[in-house]
């Protein structure tokens, strides 16, 4: 019976979805552990420790992190390596210097290649250049995976690395320049919606693809990663990729997602796209099938996804 689950990173998006999911199973409110960043700056190493010596948690899902957009990543990219490295660095030491059974560090698809194989398999990390636009991001979340890897190595922990595609639904950030696609392509529409805008312009040429993943998915996933014995994991993985990669399935391309979310939002203008903005990477499809084989799938449709994160957005963020 594990008594004590840490939520690093409770007010985001995946962290929130993953206490919903964990409330919703039946674990009790006494045994979830949060803390709010005025509470515990997880870039402060004395803070941390401090923290896990004090609480002991069993369990730990490391869900904090510095996040953003296409612009969010080419404005900030110091911000990005540096407060996602301390994050990952202080949480993960701190949980083997206080006898956490088990970690869970979440990632990204923006650790592959810009220019992979399609769909994108776990053994594709590492070999070959990364995307400019979000590369110093791409290299704090790699530097996570190997953490884990080398604290299981060196001192037989049980630290686990998930890498979702791209996400969206309940907490998503809205913010009108650092968010991510979806959530800036609803605002977007919204605000043109409610204006009668003519014309809605989207960064890019609308052609690459992109795979979505509604979050509340993403939380089942990781809870249940986190609770798989520890031989049934180990036999999935393997030393050079023991990450495991979180996805839908199939991929749309911008083009297509804008059209969809437009006729979520019931917005009757033209869509036009603005070229001489970045595309970003030509295609992210994840190869899910070894999550699949450990006994997970999604469950909510891109539309149905798209619908409720709408809904969230109108009652939280108007």
């Amino acid at each position: 019976m594990v008594d004590n689950i840490y939520i690093a990173g409770n007010r985001g998006m995946v962290g929130s979805a993953i206490i919903r999911h964990l409330r919703a199973s039946g674990v009790p409110e006494s045994s979830i552990l949060t803390r709010t960043h005025a509470e515990l700056d997880l870039t402060d190493q004395a803070a941390v420790n401090s923290f896990f010596e004090a609480e002991k948690p069993d369990q730990v899902y490391l869900a904090a992190a510095r996040v953003g957009g296409i612009n969010a990543n080419n404005t900030y990219p110091a911000e990005f390596i540096y407060q996602n490295l301390m994050i990952e660095a202080n949480v993960v030491d701190a949980a083997y210097r206080n006898g956490v059974e088990r970690l869970l560090f979440l990632g990204s698809s923006c650790i592959y290649p810009r220019i992979a194989a399609q769909p994108l398999r776990e053994d594709s990390l590492l070999t070959g250049s990364l995307e400019p636009t979000n590369e110093p991001y791409a290299i704090a979340k790699i530097a996570g995976i190997k953490l884990c890897e080398s604290y299981n190595r060196q001192y037989g922990t049980d630290y686990r690395s998930l890498m979702p595609t791209n996400l969206y639904g309940p907490g998503d950030n809205y913010h009108p320049e650092n968010s991510h696609v979806i959530p800036a392509l609803i605002r977007r529409f919204h605000e043109a919606k409610s204006t009668n805008a003519s014309v809605v312009t989207i960064w890019g040429s609308g052609t690459p693809r992109r795979e979505f993943l509604y979050v509340d998915d993403m939380a089942s996933a990781s809870v249940h990663v986190m609770n798989l014995d520890r031989m049934v994991y180990k036999e999935h993985i393997d030393h050079m990729s023991s990450h495991i990669n979180v996805g839908y399935g199939e991929d749309l391309t911008i083009r297509e997602l804008a059209k969809i979310i437009g006729e979520v939002v019931e917005y009757q203008g033209e869509i036009e796209f603005d070229v001489s903005k970045p595309d970003g990477t030509p295609r992210k499809l994840m190869d899910s099938s070894r999550l699949w084989n450990l006994g997970w799938q999604p469950a909510v449709s891109l539309t149905e996804g798209l619908k409720m994160a709408y809904n969230d957005f109108l009652k939280n963020h108007i």
